[in-house]
């Protein structure tokens, strides 16, 4: 004879969510060990196979950083504001790649990961949680290298750059968390939206492109003329890289207001991006 377990025995219920915003994120708590195990895969496998491995990490902004200090600002003459100019390239590639690195891999996640989707079950929030965090790790060891950077310059003592850091440098870990606010609800919105249509995979590509030169990543912000400058700080991404530069070297623009509205985007991303990510991994095995 079977033994046919009796209501109340289950230990685990699969049902479907009745409504948009029955988000269960206690369930993202009891499934955090497979977050931690997605975050470690997420962050080992990227240089895994290669032959200079972790070191890409810190490699990767460096060179980008090199290109446009010789790009930038020794053939077109663009200012840094007095900053030393690796330290200012640098600061806007550490803050922008992590960004954009986030966005374009939480983007992919229902594509990327449809094979996991559709055998087991699990919360599908923990798959761009874990890219978020991974990218986090990667971010840390490239915010080693700048601070080597930082120290080198802030401590010589016959340099002709005077950086003059201050408190607001407590404020990273804030902009780091708008940052990863401002990816995840992107990414998610963008990743539904690519189950349908996988024309946005490619306009992504330019979009983030096209985003790094609205951004302050190679000019600061007093390079734009005054009446642009409105445009320049309407992207979320902007007053986040304007913070951090001034924190470090007391040049450039700190504003709480437009770290207000960075923040408001964020919020606005990560509920309308949870909802509509929430809605669509119901069906989108029919469509990917």
């Amino acid at each position: 004879m079977q033994n046919i377990k009796q209501d109340g025995d289950w230990t685990l219920e699969i049902y479907p969510k009745s409504s948009l915003f029955n988000l269960n994120l206690k369930e993202l708590w009891r499934y955090r060990d497979l977050l931690i195990l997605f975050v470690r895969r997420d962050f080992v496998s990227v240089y895994k196979q290669t032959v200079l491995g972790p070191i890409w990490f810190i490699l990767q902004p460096i060179i980008t950083s090199i290109m446009q200090l010789l790009i930038f600002n020794n053939v077109a003459k663009i200012p840094v504001d007095g900053m030393p100019p690796m330290l200012f390239y640098l600061s806007g590639n550490l803050m922008w790649q992590y960004f954009a690195g986030s966005l374009t891999l939480t983007s992919n996640t229902f594509r990327s990961n449809a094979g996991i989707f559709g055998k087991v079950y699990f919360p599908r929030l923990i798959m761009p949680m874990s890219l978020i965090i991974s990218q986090l790790l990667k971010l840390v060891v490239q915010f080693c290298l700048f601070m080597a950077i930082w120290c080198y310059f802030y401590f010589a003592k016959e340099s002709e750059f005077h950086l003059e850091p201050n408190v607001y440098i407590l404020t990273v870990p804030l902009l780091i968390f708008i940052m990863a606010g401002l990816a995840f609800g992107a990414g998610m919105i963008i990743s539904s939206l690519t189950t349908k249509y996988r024309d946005f995979t490619f306009l992504l590509t330019f979009a983030v492109q096209l985003m790094m030169y609205g951004t302050v990543v190679i000019y600061p912000l007093s390079f734009v003329p005054a009446e642009y400058q409105k445009f320049i700080l309407a992207n979320p991404m902007t007053p986040i890289i304007e913070a951090f530069r001034y924190a470090f070297t007391g040049t450039g623009t700190f504003s709480w207001n437009y770290l207000l509205y960075s923040s408001l985007i964020m919020v606005v991303l990560v509920s309308v991006g949870t909802v509509v990510f929430t809605k669509v991994e119901k069906s989108f095995m029919d469509t990917v």
